[in-house]
């Protein structure tokens, strides 16, 4: 009797690539360190902790080199060694690059502002909570069947409300974890709805299994199969922050920690985004009719509002800044939306999620650099009013000119080449895939961006009212804008690096 049973239980057990799997598992295992850490350490040495989490992000990031070699997978069908639940392909390490480089410099802003807060944020709990977050956000690209995609999603999220609404006793910041947690969490349901009709029709979870079985789905369930795709579209929707699912972006950026807010507007959307092109292109590709049509929409919707809101921000305004950020965020996601809809419509559909991929991670070093000095300035302008960086070249020139690149490069104009060389990117490959009206749409609105950016990039010169103040440098806090800054400048004189992203091998 034995003699069957062992056979099928070697079947089962299958061999861990612990390799492949180390960025995410890194990030996971030093942040049950510092939870447990937390309960030993004496309340001076707390800042051990953020330390700890920082050399974490940093290895973690470090293990993504010995990934370059070639594709490796890992826990795969016992049947098919090529149908797996994780993959680290190129696209899978570029994404990871971007969300622990990003978590990295997140942690790096943190570190200062712990120290600020004078014990408003418990430490042990922050750092716990970031990491974990990051944790779910590295294991999201690389995931290839929708039941550790949704997983990765919570894993990324669920900390991130608590992180927002960690300060005590700030009711702004408890509102802004309110309202972050009730759209995350009708998107997750919508989400998980749609995707439990996919699974109904093809009976399956793996996402080039979905792809293949959704394509031959019996006539009386091809309702179901149309009405899963459009509820896991929308579910995506709202996790990248597009338009009309996009009402809890300004106020959670304002009412989180400053670290966080960078967290979410360059780590959230990367988790989302890469989300989106998981389930349209790599499961649904026969469905390009229908998820098409619907982002170009979402697309251009999303950059016209979220550029005509931070058109409309007062400079005088109690943390204009920081939303004048936050609804910039929104119009990038509407450019960020712009390949991947160019996907359904190329013949080359590779190349158009490229073009998102490149220029995430343009917006990604230069959106964090922006929030960097946004951090900077808010220790000693508590309100951070855009109408605060009036004359900041002459406190603290560097500050200044690193924030007018940033801005530049997000509004698209020399020197911030990177910025100008991502846009064009988008623009063609809207142009390639025969979406013309998509691209005047965003020609448009980055004729529109370009008002707020330059007047706010303007204003860092003028002459200050009064006295200048003087922007003490924080070690972490000098070392995040340098870092994005010499990536910003590097990539700026060497755009085509850019290009080796663009083939993502997910194809």
């Amino acid at each position: 009797m034995s003699s069957p049973a062992q056979p099928l239980a070697a079947s089962l057990v299958q061999s861990v690539d612990w390799l492949a799997i180390a960025p995410p598992t890194i990030v996971a295992v030093v942040g049950l360190v510092v939870l447990v850490a937390d309960l030993f350490v004496a309340e001076h040495r707390k800042a051990l902790l953020g330390w700890t989490s920082v050399a974490g992000l940093a290895a973690a990031t470090a293990m993504l080199l010995p990934l370059l070699d070639g594709d490796r997978s890992t826990f795969c069908l016992t049947g098919d060694a090529a149908v797996c639940s994780y993959t680290a392909d190129r696209f899978t390490l570029v994404l990871q690059f971007l969300v622990l480089g990003g978590a990295l410099l997140a942690a790096l802003l943190s570190v200062t502002a712990l120290k600020d807060a004078r014990k408003e944020l418990p430490e042990g709990e922050y750092w716990f909570l970031l990491l974990s977050s990051a944790a779910g956000a590295a294991l999201l690209p690389a995931s290839r069947d929708l039941a550790t995609l949704i997983v990765a999603l919570e894993v990324a999220s669920l900390p991130a409300f608590a992180l927002v609404g960690l300060k005590y006793g700030d009711r702004k910041s408890s509102e802004a974890a309110l309202k972050f947690f009730l759209s995350s969490v009708t998107a997750t349901a919508v989400s998980l709805m749609g995707i439990s009709f996919v699974y109904a029709t093809t009976g399956t979870l793996y996402l080039t299994q979905v792809a293949d079985r959704i394509q031959n789905v019996d006539g009386q369930f091809h309702t179901l199969a149309q009405t899963g795709v459009v509820l896991t579209l929308v579910g995506f929707a709202f996790k990248t922050a597009a338009v009309p699912f996009h009402f809890w972006v300004p106020d959670t950026y304002v009412g989180a920690p400053l670290p966080i807010a960078a967290y979410l507007s360059v780590i959230g959307k990367a988790v989302g985004f890469s989300g989106l092109i998981l389930v349209t292109v790599v499961a649904l590709p026969s469905y390009a009719d229908v998820w098409g049509p619907a982002l170009a929409a979402l697309a251009a919707l999303t950059m016209t509002v979220g550029n005509t809101g931070a058109l409309r921000q007062q400079a005088t305004r109690a943390y204009s800044a920081v939303r004048l950020l936050a609804w910039s965020s929104v119009g990038q996601a509407g450019y960020l939306l712009v390949p991947i809809a160019a996907a359904a419509y190329s013949g080359d559909a590779e190349k158009s999620i490229g073009s998102t991929v490149a220029y995430a991670l343009m917006y990604g070093a230069v959106n964090l650099g922006a929030f960097a000095v946004a951090a900077l300035v808010g220790r000693t302008k508590v309100l951070n009013r855009v109408a605060d960086y009036r004359g900041l070249y002459a406190s603290s020139p560097l500050s200044a000119l690193l924030l007018a690149f940033f801005l530049l490069c997000l509004a698209g104009l020399p020197p911030g080449i990177i910025g100008l060389f991502a846009k064009v990117t988008v623009f063609s490959a809207a142009v390639d895939a025969g979406l013309g009206w998509l691209a005047v749409v965003m020609a448009v609105n980055v004729v529109i961006a370009l008002f707020y950016y330059l007047q706010w990039t303007a204003l860092l010169f003028r002459a200050p009212e009064g006295e200048p103040v003087k922007h003490r440098l924080p070690g972490p806090v000098t070392a995040a804008i340098a870092l994005t800054g010499v990536i910003g400048i590097a990539l700026s004189g060497a755009p085509q690096l850019v290009l080796r992203f663009t083939d993502t091998g997910l194809f």
